[in-house]
């Protein structure tokens, strides 16, 4: 992913909400969301190329998202693909602050990155620039391709457009409004254009590039949005998660919105 705004125990009806965007060139083979073959548990979009997930969910209530850190003067192309720690969470079973002390000693093994590891009960983040693991207290938070909340214009815009829709969103809202929440979720993430340049921050990229990609949603032959997801869990223990996918004009080639399980009930 690179650009998420979630929710986390924000709203009376929703314990997280949380709508992203990957940004990926869309030459990298990639398999839509589904449930996978040799794993029934995950559901999740695959990247083809290296293995793993940007962004996934299981039928036991755990989940995992991660976004590159960006800084091309450190990026070496030999690393292990990033996309391998998100599935590594999903068909784990530690808890998210416990399994992501362990893979603290194996950073250097990647580029950097920020890690999202959840389970229904508890939500962390690692930034292994950082090395810091950041407990998520209730509220709503943004994450692109630096640390956590860091005020990026596009970051900001998503963070506040999820909390004014969640203000409106009424407090006993039923499970069965997932649906249109997600919809709604979505809106607030195909905004392509793009920020000033004085607005603009320096990630050691040229000044046109950083442009292009300051946009929520990036429409560019070669590089690009491919897909917008959304995962919510309501507090009576469902969930849903919805997908769609686009091509290089940003035009949506595919959709889904499946309820991976009844979950429990959060205590």
């Amino acid at each position: 992913m690179c650009l998420i705004a979630l929710a986390w125990q924000a709203h009376p009806a929703y314990a997280l909400a949380l709508v992203g965007n990957r940004d990926e060139f869309h030459a990298r083979p990639t398999l839509p969301a589904a449930f996978w073959p040799d794993h029934p548990e995950v559901l999740a979009g695959r990247d083809l190329k290296a293995g793993g997930t940007w962004l996934g969910v299981t039928r036991q209530g755990r989940f995992a998202a991660i976004t590159n850190y960006r800084d091309p003067a450190q990026f070496e192309q030999q690393r292990r693909s990033r996309g391998e720690l998100t599935q590594e969470f999903l068909l784990g079973d530690l808890p998210p602050k416990a399994w992501l002390e362990t893979i603290k000693a194996r950073l250097d093994d990647y580029n950097d990155f920020n890690l999202l590891a959840g389970d229904g009960t508890e939500l962390c983040c690692l930034e292994s620039r950082t090395g810091a693991i950041i407990p998520l207290h209730p509220g709503v938070y943004g994450l692109s391709n630096h640390l956590l909340d860091t005020p990026w214009p596009k970051v900001s815009a998503a963070k506040e457009g999820l909390a004014a829709l969640l203000h409106d969103t009424p407090a006993d809202s039923p499970p069965q409004g997932m649906p249109l929440l997600a919809t709604r979720m979505m809106g607030l993430m195909n905004d392509t254009t793009p920020y000033p340049d004085a607005l603009l921050p320096d990630t050691g990229i040229p000044l046109a590039r950083e442009r292009l990609i300051s946009a929520a949603f990036i429409r560019d032959p070669d590089y690009g949005t491919r897909s917008t997801t959304v995962l919510l869990r309501h507090c009576d223990g469902a969930s849903w998660f919805a997908e769609r996918s686009f091509n290089r004009e940003g035009v949506v080639t595919g959709e889904c919105g499946i309820m991976p399980s009844p979950l429990e009930p959060l205590a």
